[in-house]
């Protein structure tokens, strides 16, 4: 079989990874993809990795979780990253997609815990929040006085409840392509219907209604999408004291001279909140490597082993101190083991 290079996905599954393997010398750099919230930490595992002789510095791009998948289902082959990360497990679809395009083998690895946050500038109105209260600020529709859903009538937080600052609603946040979009709805927005008796009785009469209502956020300006970059939402926080942002835990750790987190039912986002499952936001965060690179890209095998070593996944290791919240010790030991013996997850793993 020929082992000259081939660059369409279309040929390179004609030949098999036979071919990819003869021709795989051209990239000898791993390409990682996706989520904005995991790419600090991945970034920084990177960087160990190329200073500990493991093989070049990986090549680490933020296109968000939904583009970071789109990228690694394509295909198999040089032309194709070797792993993404996601804020989110890998969807029915996603997984479909990857299977259609060849990629058969998917090692699913979780790699911590997150909290996905609600941010203020610290020079903003103090507030605390409850999970109903953010979807009555951010819901499309909402119920009227007689339970009937109406388009969001709520222009200031002061509007759902006179406790609140007579402030304008305005939250930035991230785009539907993004997997923390995909998490503030199952985390927040969901919980928040359910905790309001005209949404809570949809839910049981017509599932179909209550679950548009929750998947729906407001087009009106109360909710700007900020794009992919967790970072740009800080930089407009500081700008705008009375906005508010949302983010995983890491980018409000890395800010807190600047911003503060907001209690929602009573719990602040802290470390412990997040480990402990106190805080309501919490979320696993995940890699995805493509086993049928591994041995032809070179170090991709190295570099899992670094991601879940206990120098960089424990509660004192380096990726702690970049603000992911650590799994437990025996939860860890188990990822790390799986890992290790990079084990593909199958069609009955992954949730719709």
């Amino acid at each position: 079989m020929s082992t000259k290079f081939i660059t369409t996905a279309a040929a390179m599954a004609a030949v098999g990874i036979v071919g990819f393997a003869g021709a795989a010398s051209a990239r000898d750099q791993i390409r990682i993809v996706g989520s904005s919230t995991v790419y600090p930490f991945t970034t920084a595992v990177a960087e160990q990795f190329g200073k500990s002789g493991g093989g070049k510095t990986p090549v680490v791009e933020s296109t968000g979780t939904g583009g970071g998948f789109k990228l690694f289902c394509a295909g198999v082959g040089e032309g194709h990253p070797d792993l993404t990360n996601a804020s989110r497990a890998i969807k029915k679809g996603e997984f479909d997609d990857c299977q259609k395009n060849g990629v058969k083998d998917i090692v699913e690895i979780k790699v911590g815990i997150d909290g996905l946050t609600i941010a203020q500038s610290k020079a903003g109105p103090g507030i605390k929040l409850t999970m109903a209260q953010v979807f009555l600020a951010l819901a499309e529709q909402v119920p009227d006085k007689d339970g009937k859903l109406v388009a969001n009538p709520y222009k200031s937080w002061s509007d759902i409840d006179p406790s609140l600052p007579s402030v304008k609603i305005e939250v930035l946040g991230p785009p539907p392509t993004s997997g923390t979009r995909d998490s503030f709805h199952e985390l927040f927005m969901e919980p928040g219907a359910e905790k309001i008796p005209a949404l809570a009785a949809l839910k049981k009469s017509d599932r179909k209604a209550f679950d548009k209502a929750w998947k729906s956020i407001r087009k009106d300006g109360a909710y700007v999408e900020a794009g992919e970059n967790d970072n740009v939402i800080v930089q407009k926080l500081e700008a705008n004291k009375t906005a508010f942002g949302i983010f995983g835990y890491s980018f409000l750790e890395e800010n807190a001279a600047k911003l503060r987190g907001v209690a929602i039912d009573g719990v602040e986002p802290d470390y412990d909140a997040i480990a402990e499952g106190k805080y309501k936001g919490a979320r696993p965060l995940f890699i995805y490597a493509k086993k049928q690179h591994v041995g032809v890209i070179p170090g991709i095998d190295k570099f899992v082993a670094e991601y879940v070593s206990s120098k960089a996944m424990s509660k004192d290791g380096y990726l702690a101190n970049k603000g992911l919240v650590a799994l437990p010790k025996a939860e860890a030991d188990k990822v790390a083991s799986a890992a290790k013996a990079m084990k593909p997850i199958g069609a009955t793993d992954v949730m719709n």
